[in-house]
């Protein structure tokens, strides 16, 4: 995994429509900046990561982190958690795919869950 912290720093711009998706290059070099537990979705439209644990609480303070995140950029992620696991996916409903935004709140919630 890449240092974090650029895009980790930056701040999530609104989106009021008329904004392009990444390309295929920039979504690449975006990935690699994340941790490597990102998975980019068979479409190309999404990322995610799912977080494992042994108990459900963990799994509950994931996911109430990443909606808080979520307030705090006003970019909002779709979360799903349950015993044992919290699955994390961002994409950009207005453009149809991914934009910086999405890759801004992934790299902030692995800097908020790294050791």
């Amino acid at each position: 995994m890449t240092n974090t912290s650029d895009l980790a720093n930056k701040d999530c711009v609104a989106c009021a429509g008329g904004v392009d998706a990444l390309g295929t290059e920039a979504v690449k070099e975006m990935m690699a900046q994340l941790h490597e537990d990102w998975a980019l979705s068979a479409d190309g439209t999404e990322i995610s990561r799912r977080f494992k644990f042994k108990a459900f609480a963990k799994a509950v303070y994931t996911a109430n982190l990443a909606a808080w995140l979520s307030d705090q950029t006003g970019h909002h992620s779709d979360t799903a958690f349950g015993w044992g696991y919290c699955t994390v996916t961002y994409t950009t409903h207005e453009s149809g795919g991914l934009s910086d935004n999405d890759f801004i709140c992934a790299a902030k919630l692995d800097r908020a869950v790294s050791p």
